[in-house]
């Protein structure tokens, strides 16, 4: 499979949360600051205290988030307080799917990259990654050579916070007990929040559409709903510019098959703009049930269910949204379990169960190891995983109320009108980390679809 990888791609910064550490810097005026700031979290970043109440907030409700960081002032204080003691790795929705479908056995996979660097070409894939670079193709290995030497491009790191069910801290004297594993993600990425598509990965994908088989993107989540300097447009400028590049392969592979990956958004506008106009023109798009969550609100739907993981509700709110904007396809990946929608009547039911098994044995894996690994390895390591009980009791709720269930090896049917499916997850009771589990099921699914299709 040759897939085409757009358009967000960074450095993650991984920080383990020290408890006491964070207490003892809520314990001063900054908490004060926090305590007023959770009745009404701001949702983005411009000073110490706005990072500290996302970071406390995600912690109290045991909720994930990502807010973006306004002032390049909070991002140099992120990056001397707790870069030393972080890991790194790939991240970035698209970098962290382009290297899983590499690892799962892609053919060729082609990411759009905005500020690539010799470190940040050391944590894509060796395996099928190739970066377009003056009108060839080079590998992660090769890039390294031939990229110049440019300080004026800086390294894009993201900093993501983990934090594990049982984590207690206090603020002003009220302790905080963590209710379950999360991360909480602070960003300062220029070039991402704008979708910037580097011209060599435009060139080359125009030019050799036609030779692939899919495409997933992602990244939309990260504009905004003002942007101030030269050279700057407004987010629905930016996401028509990404729309034209979509359709532009299109019109060269009809059968393309593009996949988006939606994101955590910080404005409930943009995400219903970039909702509709994607709707029509992707094949599927997949999100959590906080992203879920957001979408149902703006449109109308209560979102409780949905974030207390009631599976009825998350596949009657993802087929009442496709119906409304013109979507075929959802898929929703929760903690617990993993739901698809479609309302392609070709879809064959045992494929749809099997893909979606699959991408939940590769996150589950990915989960407990930490790593990447060849196909035969993540399902070997899947295999001694346990599925969700809650997971397992929430599809025995759905099927109950599926109209027509289909004859196949799990809970599959025909639920107003859309082909309803949900498997189980595989729950590592203690995960390496949380971040990119949604990212590694939806590549996973979306690859071993293209290979059960082909």
């Amino acid at each position: 499979m040759n897939i085409l990888c757009a358009y967000n791609a960074n450095i993650d910064s991984i920080c383990h949360i020290d408890s006491q550490e964070l207490s003892r810097m809520l314990s001063d005026q900054t908490g004060t600051e926090v305590k007023e700031k959770l009745a009404n979290p701001p949702g983005s970043i411009s000073s110490k205290s706005d990072f500290l109440t996302g970071l406390v907030l995600c912690m109290r409700d045991g909720t994930g988030a990502e807010w973006l960081i306004h002032e390049r002032d909070v991002f140099e204080w992120l990056r001397q307080t707790f870069l030393n003691d972080s890991f790194m790795r790939m991240g970035g929705n698209m970098g962290i799917m382009a290297n899983v479908l590499s690892e799962l056995g892609a053919s060729k996979v082609i990411p759009n990259v905005a500020s690539l660097s010799k470190l940040q070409a050391s944590f894509f894939s060796h395996k099928a990654i190739f970066h377009p670079y003056n009108g060839r193709l080079y590998s992660s290995k090769e890039i390294a050579s031939v990229l110049p030497v440019d300080a004026s491009r800086p390294e894009l790191i993201h900093f993501v916070f983990d934090f594990k069910k049982g984590d207690m801290i206090t603020l002003l004297g009220e302790s905080i007990l963590v209710p379950r594993e999360n991360r909480f993600i602070a960003t300062y990425d220029p070039l991402n929040f704008q979708i910037y598509i580097d011209e060599h990965f435009r060139d080359y994908s125009l030019k050799h559409a036609g030779e692939m088989d899919g495409a997933i993107v992602s990244g939309f989540h990260m504009l905004q709903e003002s942007e101030e300097g030269p050279g700057k447009s407004d987010y629905k400028n930016r996401l028509d510019m990404t729309l034209g590049q979509l359709q532009s392969w299109k019109n060269v592979r009809k059968g393309l098959h593009i996949h988006v990956e939606f994101g955590h958004f910080s404005s409930a506008k943009i995400a219903t703009y970039a909702f509709s106009i994607l709707a029509p023109i992707v094949d599927r798009i997949g999100m959590n049930e906080d992203e879920l969550a957001m979408l149902a609100q703006v449109n109308g739907i209560d979102p409780k269910p949905i974030l207390s993981m009631d599976s009825v509700a998350i596949a009657e709110s993802s087929i009442k949204l496709c119906s409304d904007f013109g979507l075929c396809r959802m898929l929703v990946h929760t903690r617990e379990f993993v739901i698809s929608v479609s309302c392609r009547k070709e879809d064959d039911p045992e494929k749809m169960i099997a893909v979606m098994n699959f991408g939940a044995s590769c996150a589950a894996a990915f989960a407990c190891s930490g790593k990447l690994g060849d196909r035969q390895t993540m399902l070997a390591i899947a295999s001694n995983i346990r599925e969700s009980e809650y997971g397992k009791a929430e599809s025995s709720r759905l099927a109950k109320r599926i109209d027509h269930e289909c004859k196949c090896s799990a809970v599959c049917g025909i639920h107003m009108s859309y082909l309803v499916a949900i498997v189980p997850t595989r729950i590592c009771d203690e995960p390496v980390s949380t971040v990119g589990l949604g990212d590694t099921i939806s590549a996973a699914i979306f690859l071993r679809e293209l290979e059960l299709n082909s």
